[in-house]
């Protein structure tokens, strides 16, 4: 079947994000397919983490729609949206920093009911080894490629049909970059999970995507395949000169 004619996993339809009364979104548009990576690139302040945040519900969209699986979830609470199987790894980590690696993974697992609990905890230590060997360790004490591992794992233990993340390479030394990259890469192929990613590191995050748009100012102004983004002039002269890691 065609790409126009499947339907979406998650579709972002004429998206109006305010804050107060400035508008961070101005009418997005945007497709997810299953087993996907999609990912969107654009400078700070672009708009990318208010849509990341919009699609879960807050700030809320006050125009468009949101569907998910076919479903509109617009106007559900961001509690509703996580027990649809989306799961969010948002910037900045936010793993609970006074608890332990195990106690915030059990705490991802809370949503599908511990139900898979061990098998998935066994995943995530061969998908991040570090994590098993800092296990009793509190998260605050973790390093920030460490925190960003456990971020990632924390959301995969609630097992995710799309799993949002934003800015995972954000303040990382490139060897963690890249670690992590390849874990998404590893967790695509071998689970066919679908992926929506947001990075202002476009490099990377282009050659992992199979499909990428570009926000500027709250306007996706360009999209297609991630090679043919990466190979357009006006992204390498915006996003990725001097910008390779």
């Amino acid at each position: 079947m065609s790409e126009a004619l499947r339907t979406p996993l998650l579709s972002v339809r004429g998206v109006e994000t305010y804050y107060g009364n400035i508008i961070a979104l101005k009418g997005v548009d945007i497709d997810v397919h299953e087993g996907e990576i999609v990912t969107l690139i654009g400078a700070n302040g672009a708009g990318k983490s208010t849509l990341m945040m919009t699609i879960f519900g807050s700030p809320r969209a006050r125009n468009g729609q949101i569907h998910y699986e076919g479903r509109d979830i617009t106007r559900l609470a961001t509690h509703e949206i996580a027990r649809l199987r989306i799961a969010q790894s948002p910037e900045g980590r936010r793993i609970f920093p006074r608890m332990t690696v195990m106690e915030n993974l059990q705490m991802g697992a809370a949503i599908d009911g511990y139900a898979h609990f061990e098998e998935d905890l066994a995943a995530m230590f061969t998908l991040f080894p570090r994590l098993k060997e800092r296990v009793a360790q509190r998260g605050g004490t973790l390093s920030g490629g460490e925190q960003q591992m456990l971020a990632i794992a924390r959301a995969l233990m609630s097992r995710p049909r799309l799993l949002m993340l934003d800015e995972p390479s954000l303040g990382l030394a490139p060897l963690i970059v890249r670690q992590i990259f390849d874990a998404i890469r590893e967790l695509n192929r071998s689970q066919k999970l679908t992926v929506f990613l947001v990075e202002q590191n476009a490099f990377h995050a282009l050659k992992l995507a199979h499909r990428g748009y570009v926000l500027v100012n709250g306007v996706v102004t360009m999209s297609g395949s991630g090679q043919e983004l990466l190979a357009r002039p006006e992204v390498r002269a915006a996003y990725l000169e001097g910008g390779r890691h």
